[in-house]
């Protein structure tokens, strides 16, 4: 008689009870070095549960073949990260020039094939050329979004479309691009550096230097190197975190930045006792004299942080988050 649940002869197999993960307030932010494979969210979720962190997320998502810095805020930090998402980022991306693909990049499936300008045959690389080409796509440019993507049309994203095979009209936006530079180019293959402004699809550029020189191209490999203000991050991977789980709360602690890390990216707003008082009661107070409009990480005595504020022009002192500094 077969054993209930399992073929005939064979006893059913009895997993053991796993651990449930029991989560806990914890703030901070963690650098991580996302590995080529898993998305951003799958990377995250990774992370939030070794650290056993109740809250996270992250400030701006990579797709799965990329690499490189993926800040995660947990905890208080995830009240910043809207913020920390519109800043610039630096990239190092290369390219394969002669074949164009549905993504622009290497995961997708290929749509033309086409031979390579003069100047790029046997290894060689017609410097000129490619800086014709990349000089249209600095600066404040107009750069239509590739059609598998996660931009949404219709409260859906675009990628869900295109998989479906219907007709996606990408939509063109205005992003900037700061720097775009050549590190190395010999026949196919094409190394820039690339350092923009939020919403820009790095793979859209090298679809774009592709049709510039009538070659087409896509992006073979990504690498974001920073995010304002962490220009020269320490990244840890996954396999460090885990190891880090598996050596004790310490160790998992030493991986966080505190909040006033994040609050970097903001020009600081310095308050005396009773100004941080007040505004951590929700009430409106007035800035330094002298101080200039616009938006600070508002810091209390021996530095202490309180969240994010606006400065008025009438010089009154507006609350946009609030951190909490009790726990």
């Amino acid at each position: 008689m077969a054993a209930p649940g399992g073929p005939p002869g064979r006893p059913r197999r009895v997993r053991p009870d796993r651990p449930k993960t029991v989560f806990r307030a914890l703030d901070g932010l963690l650098l991580l070095d996302k590995p080529q494979g898993p998305s951003s969210n799958q990377a995250l979720q990774r992370v939030r549960h070794l650290l056993r962190a109740e809250k996270g997320g992250h400030t701006g998502s990579l797709d799965p073949m990329a690499t490189g810095l993926l800040p995660l805020c947990f905890g208080e930090a995830t009240k910043l990260a809207g913020g920390l998402l519109g800043q610039r980022k630096a990239y190092r991306a290369e390219l394969r020039l002669g074949l164009s693909t549905d993504t622009d990049d290497a995961e997708g499936q290929p749509l033309v094939e086409r031979p390579l300008p003069p100047g790029f045959m046997d290894g060689r690389a017609d410097r000129a050329a490619l800086e014709a080409g990349l000089a249209p796509l600095r600066g404040r440019i107009r750069q239509r979004a590739p059609i598998y993507a996660a931009l949404k049309q219709g409260g859906e994203p675009l990628y869900a479309k295109a998989r479906r095979g219907e007709v996606v009209e990408a939509p063109v936006r205005e992003v900037e691009v700061f720097a775009l530079d050549v590190v190395e180019a010999a026949g196919a293959r094409v190394v820039l550096d690339v350092t923009c402004g939020s919403g820009t699809y790095v793979r859209a550029l090298a679809r774009d230097l592709g049709e510039a020189l009538g070659c087409g191209a896509h992006l073979t490999a990504l690498r974001r190197t920073w995010v304002e203000p962490f220009t020269e991050p320490r990244m840890h991977t996954l396999a460090e975190v885990e190891a880090a789980a598996g050596q004790g709360e310490d160790a998992l602690r030493a991986l966080l930045l505190p909040l006033e890390a994040g609050l970097a990216a903001w020009p600081r707003l310095d308050l005396d006792a009773e100004a941080a008082r007040r505004l951590q009661r929700g009430q409106g107070i007035d800035a330094p004299a002298g101080q200039a409009a616009g938006e600070y990480a508002a810091f209390g005595p021996e530095g202490a942080p309180l969240g994010l504020v606006e400065v008025r022009e009438d010089g009154r002192v507006a609350v946009r988050r609030l951190l909490r500094t009790d726990r």
